[in-house]
């Protein structure tokens, strides 16, 4: 059986994430995709709304520091948001900031053209994910309580 495009896991960050997240840059809008003649005649960028909550998408790149494969450690993160997402540790690197996220949800996504995810499927389902809100990382290592 395969699991329809837009079903939405709920999963707890510790699990998903043992080690933390780290967000690389800033957050930006999630903006629709605009051809060059759009973009010559002047047509407005307008940010992606998530279809199930109405909220505007933001997107921001993030390092799991502990997966190993290399390809595999860094991905970018939808986050839906009335207002863009700031995040509130400080960085640890230029450009660079531990952050931890609340309302956190995984969402399947097919690479095949099919927009389905079933058994044997290679599209690294749990791989993008969808937040409500960004949180402050945990102190110390990012497994301290707050």
């Amino acid at each position: 059986m395969a699991i329809a495009r837009g079903r939405r896991f709920p999963i707890e960050f510790e699990d998903a994430f043992p080690q933390g997240l780290v967000l690389m840059g800033e957050l930006s809008a999630d903006t629709e995709y605009q051809s060059r003649e759009e973009r010559a005649s002047g047509r407005p960028v307008r940010q992606k709304v998530d279809e199930l909550t109405g909220k505007g998408q933001w997107k921001a790149t993030v390092t799991d520091p502990n997966e190993p494969n290399s390809k595999r450690a860094s991905f970018d993160v939808t986050f839906l948001a009335d207002v863009q997402p700031v995040p509130t540790t400080n960085e640890v690197l230029p450009g660079m900031r531990p952050v931890e996220l609340a309302g956190l949800t995984a969402e399947p996504r097919g690479v095949r053209g099919s927009g389905r995810c079933g058994p044997g499927c290679a599209c690294g389902c749990v791989r993008v994910a969808r937040l409500g809100s960004l949180r402050a990382a945990r102190k110390g290592a990012g497994h301290d309580s707050d």
